[in-house]
């Protein structure tokens, strides 16, 4: 059984940086796409960052400039660096695999609190 495990999170005052990261606990071929998403307390969970198998990357507009998505193929891990942090960026963040063939995976979360 495929999972992902995310780590990085934790607590961190605002202007303050943490580094997320994701792993599948087996090797997973054919990956689309790689991305991170957040929920935070009472909305709907968002797409922070995403990164696609040739590279290219999409960013919500609240984290451009700020975050920094990328992978790492032959490991089956996607990072997200997150510079700046501020009290709003606070949710838990979750990793998400696709494959060509449409397949989902998803990570547990990883809470991200920043303090003002």
């Amino acid at each position: 059984q495929v999972q992902l495990v995310e780590s990085g999170g934790g607590l961190v005052q605002a202007g303050g940086s943490l580094r997320l990261s994701c792993v599948a606990s087996v090797r997973i071929f054919g990956i689309n796409f790689m991305g991170w998403y957040r929920q935070a307390p009472g909305k709907q969970r968002e797409l922070a960052a995403l990164i696609t198998s040739d590279g290219s990357t999409t960013y919500a507009d609240s984290v451009k400039g700020r975050f920094t998505i990328s992978r790492d193929n032959a490991k089956n891990t996607v990072y997200l660096q997150m510079n700046s942090l501020k009290p709003e960026d606070t949710a838990v963040y979750y990793c998400r695999f696709q494959t060509w063939a449409g397949r989902d995976y998803w990570g547990q979360g990883t809470q991200v609190t920043v303090s003002s």
